[in-house]
C-alpha cells in the first residue's frame, strides 16, 4: 500500500470508527454498533425456517454485523400470525429450523436475537418479491386486537372486529413468555418484541386503535400496560439476565403519518412504564433516521435514550435516499452518504447502535464495505425474491 492508499484508509476508518467500537445492551457485549435490523422475507414454507435462511442469517454475521435481529416469528397463539410462510417460534419442527438458524451464525461468529410478533388486528396485503401467503380481506374474526379496528396502507381505520377479552389477553401474554423461554432454550443470545408498526402492541398504545376503557385503556399509563405485561412476562420466563429489547415506532402501516406523542413529556408516559417492566433497551423505527423529534436536534432514538437511559438502536434509510413504502410506489432507490450524520449522532452519544435494513439485503458485508470505503451494490426491489 503506498502513502497515499494508507492516508485515505486511515481517514475512512476515522470518519466511521464510532460504528465499530464494542457495545453492550444488557449483559451482552457487541463487537461493533451495527445491527440488522429486522425484516420479513416469508421464505419459510409453513413457518418452518429451512436451510436457506439460516444460509442467509450467516452470511450477515460473516459479513461483520455486530447483532442480528431476526425478520418477526410468530409466538404460539392461533390469533398471532397472518402469512403462512413467515416463520413461527413454536412447533417441533419451527424450533428445530431455528435451532439451524443460531448455530450457523454462531459459527460465523455472530449474535442473535428473535423478534417476538404478534399482528394483531391488521390488513397485511402481498408485497412484491415476497413468497408470503397472505390474507388480503382479512380474516376478522380469528384477529385479536385491543378493540377490533383495522386498517393499514391507507385503509381507513374501521371497527370489523371485537375487543380483546381479558382471557385473550392472558393468553397471548403467556404465549410472549412460552417463545422466549424456547428462544432462551434454543441458544439465541437475547429477544426482541415486536412493539411497532402498527402490530398488536403498537395497537394498544395508539389511542385510535385503542378504545377500551378498563385498565388496558384510556390514559398513556393504561394504554402501556399490554406491553409492560408482555415484558414482565418475558422476564419471568428468561431470569434478570437475559438481554431484552422492545422496538417501539409513531408510524404505522395503518398511517405513515401518526404521531403517539408531540411533546418528549408525553412519550416519556408510554415508554417509561415499558423501560420498568424489565427492558435493557429500545429499538426505535423511523422511516428516515436523521428526522427529529419535539422541534431539537434529536430524533427519537435519542430522546428515548435520554428519558429512560436505556441504550437505544437507531433505523431508517441508512446510506438510502428514501424509506421502503416510497420504493413500494415506484420510487427507484439510490446510494445515499448519511453516514456522517449517523456517526455525528453516536458519537455526541443521541443513540448507541445503528439498524441497517436494505442495504443489508444488497450488500451482506456491509460493515466491511463501510469499513474499507468501498462501493455499495444499489438495492432493488428485485431482491426480495431471493435469500441472497
Amino acid at each position: 500500500m503506498n502513502y497515499q492508499a494508507a492516508q485515505l484508509t486511515e481517514k475512512i476508518e476515522h470518519r466511521t470508527r464510532a460504528l465499530f467500537q464494542p457495545g453492550w445492551i444488557g449483559s451482552l457485549q457487541l463487537p461493533n454498533r451495527i445491527v440488522m435490523a429486522p425484516m420479513t422475507r416469508a421464505k419459510s414454507p409453513e413457518g418452518v425456517p429451512s436451510d436457506a435462511v439460516a444460509a442467509y442469517y450467516r452470511r450477515r454475521a460473516e459479513g461483520g454485523v455486530g447483532l442480528i435481529v431476526s425478520e418477526g416469528a410468530f409466538v404460539p397463539h392461533w390469533s398471532a400470525l397472518h402469512e403462512r410462510n413467515a416463520p413461527r417460534l413454536y412447533g417441533e419442527a419451527a424450533l428445530a429450523g431455528w435451532k439451524r438458524v443460531i448455530d450457523e451464525v454462531h459459527a460465523a461468529g455472530g449474535r442473535m436475537f428473535p423478534q417476538l410478533w404478534h399482528v394483531g388486528q391488521i390488513r397485511k396485503p402481498k408485497v412484491q418479491g415476497s413468497d408470503g401467503v397472505f390474507d388480503e380481506d382479512a380474516d376478522f374474526v380469528h384477529r385479536i386486537g385491543p378493540s377490533g379496528m383495522f386498517g393499514a396502507n391507507g385503509a381507513p381505520l374501521e371497527q370489523l372486529g371485537k375487543a380483546a377479552s381479558q382471557k385473550d389477553i392472558d393468553e397471548i401474554i403467556f404465549a410472549y413468555g412460552q417463545a422466549a423461554w424456547d428462544a432462551q432454550r434454543l441458544g439465541f443470545d437475547g429477544i426482541e418484541v415486536h412493539g411497532a408498526h402498527g402490530y398488536l402492541i403498537d395497537q394498544f398504545l395508539w389511542p385510535k386503535t385503542n378504545l377500551r376503557d378498563d385498565d388496558y385503556g384510556g390514559d398513556a399509563a393504561r394504554r402501556s400496560r399490554f406491553g409492560a405485561d408482555v415484558i414482565r412476562e418475558i422476564r419471568t420466563q428468561v431470569g434478570p439476565d437475559f438481554p431484552l429489547v422492545l422496538r417501539v415506532s409513531t408510524w404505522k402501516s395503518q398511517d405513515y403519518t401518526a404521531r403517539l406523542a408531540q411533546t418528549p413529556q408525553e412519550w416519556e408516559a408510554i415508554i417509561a412504564p415499558l423501560a420498568d417492566a424489565g427492558l435493557d433497551g429500545f429499538h426505535v423505527s423511523q422511516r428516515r433516521f436523521w428526522e427529529t423529534e419535539f422541534d431539537s436536534e434529536m430524533n427519537l432514538a435519542g430522546w428515548t435514550k435520554k428519558i429512560t437511559g436505556k441504550p437505544t438502536i437507531t433505523v431508517g434509510s441508512v446510506t438510502l435516499n428514501n424509506s421502503m413504502a416510497e420504493m413500494l410506489t415506484g420510487h427507484g432507490s439510490e446510494y445515499a452518504d448519511n453516514l456522517t450524520l449517523l456517526v455525528a449522532a453516536i458519537e455526541r452519544g443521541d443513540f448507541d447502535f445503528v439498524a441497517v435494513g436494505r442495504s443489508l439485503i444488497a450488500n451482506p458485508d456491509w460493515p466491511r464495505r463501510i469499513r474499507q470505503g468501498a462501493a455499495l451494490q444499489p438495492y432493488t426491489l428485485d431482491m426480495l425474491n431471493r435469500l441472497d
